[in-house]
């Protein structure tokens, strides 16, 4: 413990990296504000980390990214990080950046740009042209309702229009049309935000789809660089950055005010203000029960969370699987939204395939990523364990026994879209909602934070501001995951200290 009289007390402490944490970090660090933030392990990022195996590298999080065309919203927050030029990007391909793939072979592609998008579903049910356009200005009409999304200060015009929020995803798409297939295509893509039928919004639906109609791009080499290059600027502008330092607990004042976090090692770290990156039912747990009310307290620990996934992770043969500039999402069953709650005998059902872009393959692909739902109760007995890089433990074999088992199912799925591929694998590795659990430090490995639900929006609403008063949250369950939600939301966190309008006038200006 240190006791010197001398401690730096910083403006800002926070804890976690994930991009949540080291957005806030960035824009307070560039606001001239003191910052440090506290990681946990061995590398910084959260679902940014990527990891190698085999000399190949694979993305845990972030498989592909949109907003990223000039102007748009990610560009300009990226401009304004100052990292955008710093990242090396690929856009994927105009006519088809997602394919929504169905058991009977049948392909559809979502096109770049919303009016391209919308022209070429109308060429694949040219009968439902209207329930189409429909479905785009709904697009267009639920994120003009999101000011910070379209970089605008005006109120949160949605907190109030009860009907925003509790708009249901598979509701509205169903009442567009009959057509079950053209409903199926639309919600295609809902392993992005884990979507489940009578709970998933809209506006989740929403503001997610919008996003990568306005240039969907991979990361060149895994998307650890949005860590790397955020944590450059954070230091660049006078802040620190600290790996393997578990914050445990945390010391109050008489007037209830935080005034340092204690690490595992008994390091402590003294601040005026601090900030969580970390789940809010893990936060609760790091700064005391006893300091949050009882109500709020219930609340979030009892919020149900998104689920959990199995990452499959293939690495191939030299030269034997060609790259693809675009993503597939794979349903074998009828309806796009039942995948969540999945029968184990015909799992998965529905999953995320893409080849990560690497600079010095060219047309060949190093690598697939297989990402498949997984319900963290499938892993619950091994729950008593624990295994990271920074604090490394050991699993049971029949854990080791269960994800091969698992993965031989996934490669079995993946024969049926891409017969012979078998034959072009080198080797596979695979990521459990245990994996999840320990790296990410969330309770059941959730791969979106807290569920959001249509039928109670108010209840799964996360304030930035806590009972404590010097403790801010901050992340993908303050408003929305992802990378441009978390972006947002660190935005959101930053208001608290840093002037609203002047710094979203600077986004824009970058």
């Amino acid at each position: 413990m240190q006791t010197s009289a001398v401690q730096k007390e910083y403006d800002f402490v926070i804890v976690g990296s994930g991009l949540g944490g080291l957005a806030c970090a960035t824009i307070l660090a560039m606001e001239g504000y003191s910052v440090v933030v506290l990681e946990k392990n061995h590398q910084i990022g959260g679902h940014l980390q990527v990891y190698s195996r085999d000399k190949s590298i694979f993305d845990t999080g972030v498989h592909y990214v949109g907003g990223l065309d000039e102007g748009e919203n990610l560009y300009q927050f990226f401009k304004y990080f100052g990292i955008l030029d710093k990242l090396k990007l690929k856009r994927l391909n105009d006519d088809q950046f997602d394919l929504i793939r169905f058991d009977d072979g049948c392909e559809y592609a979502y096109a770049q740009g919303m009016e391209h998008f919308e022209q070429q579903l109308i060429a694949y049910f040219p009968e439902e042209a209207e329930a189409i356009h429909t479905y785009c200005n709904k697009l267009n009409e639920i994120c003009e309702k999101f000011p910070l999304y379209n970089l605008e200060t005006a109120g949160d015009s949605y907190l109030t229009e009860e009907g925003v929020l509790s708009l249901n995803a598979y509701d509205f798409i169903a009442s567009l049309t009959d057509n079950v297939r053209l409903r199926n295509v639309l919600a295609g893509s809902n392993l992005l935000y884990a979507g489940v039928k009578h709970k998933t919004p809209f506006y989740v639906h929403a503001l997610i789809m919008k996003s990568y109609l306005t240039g969907a791009y991979k990361f060149v080499d895994g998307g650890s660089q949005i860590a790397i290059q955020l944590s450059r600027a954070v230091r660049q502008h006078g802040g620190e950055i600290y790996k393997h330092k578990k914050v445990v607990s945390a010391h109050y004042n008489e007037k209830g005010h935080i005034t340092e976090v204690v690490c595992e090692n008994g390091e402590t770290f003294r601040g005026k203000e601090f900030i969580s990156n970390v789940h809010p039912a893990v936060t609760i747990d790091i700064f005391g029960q006893e300091r949050f009310l009882s109500v709020y307290k219930n609340r979030v620990q009892t919020l149900e969370n998104s689920i959990s996934t199995f990452l499959v992770h293939i690495s191939f043969q030299e030269n034997s699987f060609k790259y693809l500039n675009y993503n597939i999402y794979q349903h074998h069953i009828d309806d796009v939204w039942n995948g969540v709650e999945y029968d184990q005998a015909t799992w998965p059902q529905t999953y995320f395939i893409c080849t990560p872009y690497i600079s010095k393959k060219g047309e060949y692909a190093d690598s697939m990523s297989v990402m498949c739902y997984m319900d963290a109760s499938e892993t619950a007995q091994w729950a008593g364990t624990f295994s990271t890089v920074a604090e490394p433990g050991k699993r049971h074999a029949e854990y080791a026994q269960f994800k091969k088992e698992k993965e031989a199912q996934v490669i079995a799925r993946l024969e049926t879209v891409f017969p012979g591929i078998s034959g072009d694998i080198k080797a596979i590795h695979s990521a459990s909602p245990l994996t999840f659990r320990d790296y990410i430090g969330n309770g059941n490995g959730t791969m979106y934070g807290i569920l959001k639900d249509s039928t109670s929006p108010m209840k799964t609403r996360i304030n930035t501001r806590t009972k404590i008063p010097n403790l801010h949250l901050t992340g993908q369950n303050v408003s929305l995951h992802g990378i441009l939600g978390v972006t947002v939301s660190a935005f959101v966190t930053c208001f608290s200290f840093v002037d609203k309008e002047k710094l979203i006038q600077k986004v824009k200006n970058a």
